[in-house]
């Protein structure tokens, strides 16, 4: 039974109840989904239920033994856990970019704002909830409204993935993670960690995750205080965390996605 949840995207919100809640974007409608002490729960709230959230389970009992004993056993104490896959590739490449240059916590509020202001906002019973603008929205939004929502730095790469979105997005939905994570790189200033960051979301494989990413080293410390981790500055950390793995991408991608969750996560 799995019964942790992925919180890292900004999207998550507190419900009144104490369980969380968030809206997606699908082929064909808008879900909202929450989680509470039953576990998870998904209700198409626009459009229709033809094309429903997908969610990749991950156990870190299945971790290789190159991964260090304090490090397996920490993760291993979640259990098998759950991420929803972001079912649009916009939402994940936009999210990718809002948290350019923010610290996380910056980045939630900025995101939340942002859809809150000028994306698509649907009753739930949860409340209202909200979904990023399309990539036409973005296009067709001023200087001033970027400014007024904190998201002036996002300005340039927001609407010029939302440019390269509408003639590529065909294409890019057909393409497995390492591909897209180098595709996306072709976008003016969306470097590796975005684009990284946007094809683990949207196709639920964490074996591209950007492994030497703040977040990943911040838990792996926290996780195994006592193991020799690099400097935060030092680039040996990123070679370090793939040898752990070994050459298995589904180690890597239980190694990644288990040390995020152990950061964010509900039970």
């Amino acid at each position: 039974m799995t019964d942790v949840l992925t919180t890292d995207h900004p999207a998550w919100i507190e419900t009144e109840s104490g369980g969380l809640a968030r809206a997606v974007c699908t082929a064909t409608g808008i879900w909202a989904l929450s989680w509470d002490r039953d576990g998870l729960h998904m209700q198409c709230v626009a459009g229709t239920e033809d094309v429903k959230p997908h969610i990749t389970t991950t156990d870190p009992a299945c971790l290789p033994d190159t991964v260090p004993a304090t490090l397996k056993t920490g993760l291993r104490g979640l259990g098998p856990t759950q991420r929803l896959v972001n079912p649009w590739l916009w939402d994940a490449i936009s999210t990718a970019i809002l948290r350019q240059v923010v610290r996380a916590g910056q980045a939630r509020k900025l995101y939340r704002t942002w859809c809150k202001t000028y994306g698509t906002t649907v009753d739930s019973p949860f409340g209202e909830l909200a979904v990023a603008p399309t990539p036409m929205q973005v296009l067709a939004l001023d200087d001033e409204k970027f400014a007024a929502v904190g998201a002036k730095f996002h300005r340039s790469v927001l609407q010029a993935a939302a440019e390269h979105y509408e003639l590529h997005a065909v294409d890019w939905l057909c393409m497995d993670a390492p591909e897209l994570a180098a595709a996306l790189t072709s976008v003016p200033r969306i470097g590796p960690w975005t684009a990284a960051a946007a094809a683990a979301d949207v196709t639920g494989d964490f074996s591209v995750y950007p492994h030497d990413d703040l977040a990943v080293r911040t838990w792996a410390a926290q996780i195994a205080p006592a193991y020799p981790w690099p400097d935060k500055k030092d680039k040996a950390f990123g070679p370090m965390w793939t040898g752990m793995a070994g050459p298995d991408s589904t180690a890597l991608h239980t190694l990644t996605l288990s040390t995020l969750t152990w950061g964010s996560h509900a039970r």
